[in-house]
């Protein structure tokens, strides 16, 4: 969230400043674009940044841009916005943005108005309470609003005067790690720095490594694993991995689980001790389809060791996920 959070406070102070500022924006991405849909960055006249579009030579490009016309005349600013498509192939007849990872990305420059100031300040309270809201983009100017959208970006352009960006702010995806062990730490620590709000629970109130954990933004003591089946939503946004004191409890967080469409569920254990969960969910004939989804053993096969390397492995597996 703080990624969100500096670009917007940087913005917000500027304006308060009374020193002009541009919002670069993402609004469409695809290939292998390094600016993804949803990058966002701001500038000021002072050269004063926070956020990126995607770095290299085109994000240079474009901040010197920016600071060009926030230095320009300010009838200049108020004549609108600026979209550019930026290609990134050197044999683009056109629109070159000097990198040569292929794809492509259209960039938005849009000079901040004192009457953005109000708006900003809604978004960054909204951010900083963990809600979600949605953010609109047009050439009717910024707006934000605490209703939650269905879709996490959404962009129609039609020509530069008649287009419209929509995007949900806040945390959107959830993560629930289920045990607070060494393993559960260690990806805690990781996955903060993710578009992740982190849930943890356990069943043991006194543990070292449950009462250590300061990156989650949820801790809870759970009496039952079993209550977690009215907990965790379903949906493509939720996201669990099991990792809990041992086998028994494994088996009732999954079976708590079972049939509930998660976009992600992984399980923490060996091959051998995957295989006879499964098994014995065969031998009693629970339908095949409800279990073979789950990540067993979880994460990408790096032979990791240290719970460090296992985080690793885990939040590589939920990324390759995410943005499948």
């Amino acid at each position: 969230m703080k990624k969100q959070l500096l670009p917007w406070q940087l913005a917000l102070n500027s304006l308060q400043r009374n020193i002009p500022v541009m919002l670069l924006y993402v609004l469409h991405s695809q290939g292998s674009s390094p600016g993804r849909q949803g990058f966002f960055m701001v500038v000021n006249s002072e050269g004063e940044t926070q956020g990126s579009i995607g770095g290299g030579i085109m994000e240079h490009k474009f901040i010197e841009l920016a600071k060009e016309k926030l230095n320009a005349e300010r009838e200049t600013l108020k004549a609108g916005t600026i979209i550019k498509k930026q290609y990134h192939d050197k044999t683009a007849t056109k629109d070159q943005s000097g990198m040569i990872c292929s794809g492509e990305q259209t960039n938005l420059l849009y000079p901040l108005q004192p009457q953005d100031e109000a708006v900003i300040q809604q978004l960054i309270d909204s951010l900083q309470e963990y809600k979600n809201g949605t953010l609109q983009l047009s050439p009717a100017g910024l707006q934000f609003s605490e209703d939650i959208p269905s879709k996490d970006f959404e962009c129609t352009i039609y020509s530069e005067n008649d287009w419209i960006y929509t995007e949900k702010t806040g945390y959107k995806n959830h993560l629930y790690i289920i045990g607070a062990g060494h393993c559960a730490l260690a990806l805690s620590r990781l996955m903060q720095e993710m578009d992740f709000y982190i849930h943890l629970y356990d069943d043991r109130s006194s543990l070292k490594t449950f009462l250590e954990n300061q990156s989650v933004h949820e801790k809870t003591v759970i009496e039952d694993y079993s209550e977690l089946k009215d907990i965790i939503p379903a949906g493509d946004n939720s996201f669990v991995v099991v990792m809990t004191v041992g086998y028994r409890t494994d088996d009732i967080v999954l079976r708590t689980l079972l049939g509930k469409k998660i976009r992600y569920i992984g399980l923490l254990g060996s091959k051998n001790k995957t295989a006879q969960l499964f098994e014995h969910y065969e031998q009693e004939g629970i339908p095949v389809e409800l279990y073979q989804s789950i990540y067993a053993p979880i994460g990408i096969p790096i032979s990791s060791q240290s719970p460090e390397e296992i985080a690793i492995s885990i939040a590589a597996e939920i990324i390759q996920v995410k943005n499948s």
